[in-house]
């Protein structure tokens, strides 16, 4: 791609494929998950993993963030290359979603965010959700 990198929204719209192999790549989760012995292979097994993790990650507000943001973007990995239909779009508020058959958007991102932040709702518990249409 070379040059600065462009707003997520925008790679998304322009260049789909790129978006979802950027939002994949999550590396500070990948990084806390293999620290934990936890693989992140792409499936919904790995989500319950995670759910298992012990969050160090919470007296750090910067780390926090990060790990919420990566965390979304995986959740949001495992719904579009698992649920049938699923894909990934902008939602109204120019954020990363995805569009689940039912024609809901689910918010990952901010589900990631509340995962990090709290533990609630397991990463998990969402995908069972939408992955029972």
């Amino acid at each position: 791609m070379g040059g600065p990198p462009r707003p997520v929204g925008e790679l998304l719209e322009q260049d789909p494929r790129a978006a979802v192999e950027l939002f994949a790549e999550c590396e500070l989760l990948r990084a806390e998950a293999a620290e934990a012995g936890v693989v992140l292979d792409d499936s919904p097994e790995s989500l319950e993993a995670l759910d298992q993790l012990l969050p160090r990650w919470r007296s750090d507000p910067e780390l926090l963030d990060h790990l919420g943001n990566d965390a979304g973007f995986y959740l949001g990995t495992v719904v579009a290359r698992t649920v049938p239909g699923a894909v990934w779009r902008l939602g109204g508020d120019g954020t990363p979603v995805v569009l689940l058959p039912s024609g809901r958007e689910l918010a990952v991102v901010e589900d990631g965010l509340s995962w990090a932040e709290s533990g609630a709702p397991e990463l998990s518990q969402v995908y069972g959700e939408v992955s029972e249409g």
